[in-house]
């Protein structure tokens, strides 16, 4: 089974909608069960909180599940359990690669470099615009599942 991190500042906005988005592409792909998708956060500002009301709200406007959790923070022990590492913007890249210690297995990626895009996803805390945020992660997340289904995604 193949392993996949989504990493944002806080893990409670853009990483968890990533991590809800591609488990709900996969699971209506069929591909569920050869996929272990999960979120985690560079920072200790939000360690323990659950997801943003926003980010929970526009998942269920847009129909895709999602559960309770607790923010956590990526260590580099978790670089060695993950078989792709991708983050929302340009300085969680810059801080992954400080955790994992200079990405020496070239896991991680930027996120909307899966749409074929050098650009960063908004962080919704700042913009207020969850479906922004929603779309991108989307796309994203679907060109993501694409490569994965075509088996080209890592």
């Amino acid at each position: 089974m193949r392993k996949i991190l989504f990493v944002c500042h806080g893990n409670i906005c853009r990483s968890p909608m990533a991590e809800f988005v591609l488990k709900e592409l996969l699971r209506r792909r069929g591909l569920e069960d050869r996929f272990a998708v999960a979120s985690m956060a560079t920072s200790t500002e939000e360690l323990g909180n659950d997801i943003h009301y926003g980010t929970r709200n526009i998942l269920r406007k847009k129909g895709i599940p999602c559960s309770s959790r607790r923010a956590v923070q990526m260590t580099r022990r978790d670089y060695g359990e993950y078989d792709r590492i991708i983050g929302m913007d340009q300085w969680n890249l810059s801080n992954l690669r400080r955790i994992s210690g200079g990405d020496p297995e070239c896991k991680i990626r930027l996120m909307m470099e899966y749409a074929g895009l050098s650009r960063d996803v908004d962080d919704p805390w700042y913009t207020g615009d969850f479906e922004k945020t929603y779309e991108d992660i989307l796309a994203g997340c679907t060109a993501l599942a694409d490569a994965l289904e075509r088996g080209t995604g890592w």
